[in-house]
């Protein structure tokens, strides 16, 4: 598979690729391919250790996310591409993009897109793909959820609920339900079979953001805009208990764009991770809300979009470094850690 032409340094004045591997340990640089030409806007990982990732470029790339070589570039979007998502243990990926459509990809298959789904009126801003892969659910700015069937392409539901400009969705593992966060301040919770809301949280003072779900159902995560330290939250909320809102991380400046939920290891609590406009990421006891690390990436610009691919490793999506690898320690004095950027 073919490299982009272009070639940037990872930044890896602390870290190399190193052995059949490919971790990162302290040594020389390397010359690779940057994921996309300008603002990446979703990062997403793909098992056990690619990512796949969509650009202000309109492309779609699957990247090795421990040496940072681009495998596959995907084109078909005529305008930006919004969010990418895959299911665990999948070869398909999916793409939404400003264009109003979602695409489908085969990680070994053609270049061109497998499948499509045109419908929505505006840009479509939520993807959330089922654990098997059969179904998909996107969501838009023109106020409207819908379900698909990945095989065929046919759209199987479709459900308005007037001023409910989606901002992001994600797929609740193990469960038939999808959250999703929007822009008139609610977190919502759909149920996929009759596509009918489930759930409606209470309204925070600011738009959503974006979601993630925990790995064992449980519990949910929304964020929050902001400014000049008003807002721009992360909340976690209860899928059993409904009623109010469990826990709330305070301390991002700007606009928190990403929340994602750690994968369990040995060496931190339950944890969660945060990214902002303000160029920084953080990583939260889950329990507690104690901030636990924070990593300030400057120059990046705005962060878009996190994924966490372990319990130790995050990806950052950013508006104008790229994809940057982080490293979370744990122990006495948990730590954030920059790698690399491709």
């Amino acid at each position: 598979m073919g490299e982009l032409q272009s070639k940037i340094s990872f930044h890896t004045s602390k870290y190399r690729a190193e052995g059949s591997a490919g971790h990162w340990a302290a040594g020389a640089s390397g010359q690779h391919s940057p994921a996309h030409t300008g603002a990446v806007t979703s990062v997403a990982a793909l098992t056990p250790d690619l990512c796949v990732s969509g650009g202000r470029d309109k492309s779609v790339a699957v990247s090795s996310w421990r040496s940072g070589a681009a495998l596959r570039r995907f084109i078909g979007h005529e305008r930006e591409v919004t969010k990418v998502t895959s299911a665990p243990d999948s070869s398909r990926v999916f793409s939404a993009s400003r264009d109003k459509t979602v695409m489908m990809w085969e990680l070994h298959g053609p270049l061109g897109p497998s499948q499509h789904f045109p419908g929505h009126d505006l840009v479509v801003t939520g993807l959330a793909v089922s654990p098997d892969a059969s179904q998909l659910c996107t969501g838009s700015r023109d106020n409207t959820v819908c379900k698909w069937d990945t095989e065929t392409g046919e759209c199987l539901g479709r459900a308005a609920i007037s001023r409910n400009l989606v901002t992001h969705l994600c797929w609740v593992p193990g469960e038939p339900y999808v959250i999703q966060t929007s822009e008139d301040k609610t977190t919502r919770v759909w149920d996929s079979r009759e596509l009918q809301v489930a759930h409606t949280f209470p309204a925070k003072q600011h738009m959503q953001t974006c979601c993630d779900a925990s790995q064992d159902g449980r519990y949910c995560l929304s964020s929050s805009s902001g400014c000049a330290g008003h807002g721009a939250e992360a909340t976690l909320w209860d899928l059993r208990q409904t009623r109010s809102r469990v826990c709330e991380y305070k301390g991002h400046f700007q606009t928190t764009t990403s929340c994602v939920f750690l994968p369990r290891g040995p060496a931190l609590p339950p944890s969660i991770a945060t990214s902002s406009s303000d160029s920084t990421v953080k990583v939260w006891d889950q329990d507690s809300a104690a901030c636990l690390a924070t990593l300030c990436l400057e120059g990046s610009g705005a962060l878009a979009s996190l994924a966490a691919c372990d319990s130790s490793t995050l990806l950052c999506a950013s508006s104008n470094s790229g994809i940057h690898v982080l490293r979370v320690r744990g122990g006495a004095q948990p730590a954030l850690e920059e790698l690399a950027v491709f």
